[in-house]
């Protein structure tokens, strides 16, 4: 029998197997350190009676921690500390109003472009992650040592749940984990402040053993040019034995795509990803609505209707680990009740009034819809995150009284109009920006105009569709490519992870512009009731139906 000691050939050996090597004890460490963790997740009536009484102890913690901050004195967080519960969280929300993050820009930018130590957390703060955002533009979220553990215990949590759910982790991490993370490259300024990525930021957590099952390395980890980074990853894991993706649906999906490609021109039988990894247990995604991606990702997986054996649906974000599924095939995520954070519910409907009152996770409603407000153990205080969520299950109060069970809620969008489907991140500022580049380079004249996702399908690739009202013009294609190439490549500049996604044609293809009739919006919101001067119509939307009802309405498809 031929043997090898190239660790790829090793892993590929065992895939059709699915057997076990050395690294199995790795999972039974891991198994072994979230052992009395998961029994404690798995007592849903502990975490009914002691959720609200943890957010207040996360909260107490906080305020100790930061009180001697610049930020921490002008909201008097010492005078706070000894307070009883119920008062502290009073207290708290009389002292820190509501804000976004142009309220801590000028105070991120002191502590990130001028390392200037003390301001919204003790010491100095050496690592930002940037994001693009889905309500502003670029963002600098502070990573601080405590919400890095926070991290890693909401990861910890994501395999002692796992377990619950029946995965063996000793027969998973005889394999391969693949994580489809952003680039772990990281700028350094003058001051030793590190700023990209929170894959960068995470990556120093992957240390031996678990350096050993993890996939795809720190060498294509590094790499900032997508194209080329799927291209290297799927070289890689396609004689690889992966047992666990963790990624967004859509960049999965790719990858995904290009390894099936390439273990058919090696001459192997590759219908489906599960010809190529068969011992592939589980998938984590998060980060975007799933739903539309579920008859994609089945066909990926089996060539027709069968899921992967286990999916499993995170709730991150870059201000902090929020939510986790705790029961599977439950849409509702279990809040991540002591990690750390504190969080707030502000009713959508007051979220730009100045006296919104934060209902924490015993005081909301089902049925309401509430926008996320957090309180980070990285100084960012009542901080609004803009997702907007809707609570399947209630816990007690503080008193540990009344309460349905653990605190689960589903995420059902943003308090403002937003494109993020494949991690594009457009908002609505972006689109009419675009619009207006694009219709002067073309020379024509516009009316109304909406954006929304064009989902992966049979014959069809992720992108993005704007239907706009044009009197005459658009009707020319040379006049109609000179508008898109335009609106393109204005959303290009204005947006980093919308042109990460458009490289190559990778994650998306060139937007589809459809053009209709002008007053078919306005006709599209008669037929709604909503008609009169303070009615706008909708710029972009993460989903269809505004774009497939104006489009259908007015007879252009």
């Amino acid at each position: 029998m031929h043997t090898t000691t190239d660790p790829v050939h090793r892993h590929a050996s065992s895939a059709s197997g699915g057997g076990f090597r050395w690294t199995a004890a790795v999972g039974a460490g891991m198994a072994a350190m979230v052992a009395r963790r998961r029994v404690l997740l798995g007592d849903l009536v502990h975490w009914k009676v002691h959720t609200a009484r943890l957010q207040a102890k996360q909260l107490r913690a906080i305020l100790r921690t930061a009180a001697p901050t610049e930020f921490g004195r002008s909201h008097s967080y010492a005078g706070l500390i000894g307070l009883p519960d119920a008062e502290l969280i009073a207290g708290f929300r009389k002292s820190v109003p509501l804000g976004d993050y142009e309220r801590v820009r000028p105070l991120i930018n002191r502590m990130r472009d001028g390392g200037e130590p003390n301001v919204l957390w003790p010491g100095l703060v050496r690592d930002f992650a940037q994001t693009s955002g889905t309500t502003s533009g670029d963002k600098y979220i502070p990573v601080t040592a405590a919400m890095m553990k926070s991290n890693f215990r909401a990861s910890l949590d994501i395999f002692a749940h796992a377990q619950n759910f029946g995965v063996s982790l000793t027969r998973m991490l005889s394999g391969r984990l693949l994580f489809l993370g952003g680039s772990t490259e990281l700028a350094s300024n003058q001051h030793g402040v590190r700023t990209g990525d929170l894959s960068g930021i995470v990556a120093p957590l992957i240390r031996w053993p678990l350096s050993e099952v993890y996939s795809p390395g720190q060498k294509i980890a590094l790499m900032s040019h997508w194209p080329g980074k799927i291209e290297a990853m799927a070289r890689l894991t396609a004689r690889q034995d992966i047992r666990m993706i963790s990624g967004m649906p859509s960049w999965g999906l790719k990858l995904m795509e290009r390894v099936l490609q390439i273990a058919r021109e090696q001459g192997r039988k590759a219908d489906c990803i599960r010809d190529v990894w068969p011992n592939l247990t589980l998938f984590v995604h998060g980060g975007v609505k799933y739903a539309p991606f579920d008859p994609a990702v089945r066909r990926m997986w089996s060539g027709g209707d069968v899921d992967f054996p286990y999916r499993y649906e995170v709730y991150p974000a870059s201000e902090g680990f929020i939510a986790l599924q705790d029961t599977r095939g439950d849409p509702g995520l279990r809040l991540l009740a002591d990690v750390g954070i504190f969080y707030e519910f502000v009713p959508l409907e007051e979220i730009g009034d100045p006296a919104a009152r934060g209902y924490l996770c015993h005081e909301v409603e089902r049925g309401q819809r509430y926008v996320v407000v957090m309180t980070t153990c990285a100084g960012l205080a009542r901080y609004i995150i803009g997702d907007v969520v809707e609570f399947d299950t209630i816990p007690a109060g503080l008193d540990g009284r009344g309460g349905e069970g653990p605190c689960r809620l589903r995420i059902v969008g943003r308090h403002k109009h937003f494109i993020n489907a494949f991690g594009e991140n457009l908002i609505v500022e972006h689109i009419e920006n675009a619009v207006t580049a694009a219709a002067a380079a073309a020379g024509v004249t516009i009316g109304e105009f909406s954006a929304a996702p064009v989902y992966p399908g049979p014959g069809q690739k992720p992108g993005l569709e704007l239907a706009v009202e044009c009197a005459n013009g658009l009707e020319s294609r040379g006049v109609l490519e000179r508008f898109q190439a335009a609106f393109d490549r204005s959303l290009k500049e204005q947006n980093v992870d919308y042109t990460t996604k458009r490289t190559d044609d990778l994650g998306m293809v060139p937007p589809t512009i459809t053009v209709v009739p002008m007053g078919s919006f306005h006709r599209w919101m008669e037929s709604r009731g909503k008609v009169g001067g303070q009615v706008k119509c909708p710029r972009c939307a993460n989903h269809r139906d505004i774009v497939n009802a104006v489009v259908s309405l007015a007879g252009t498809r």
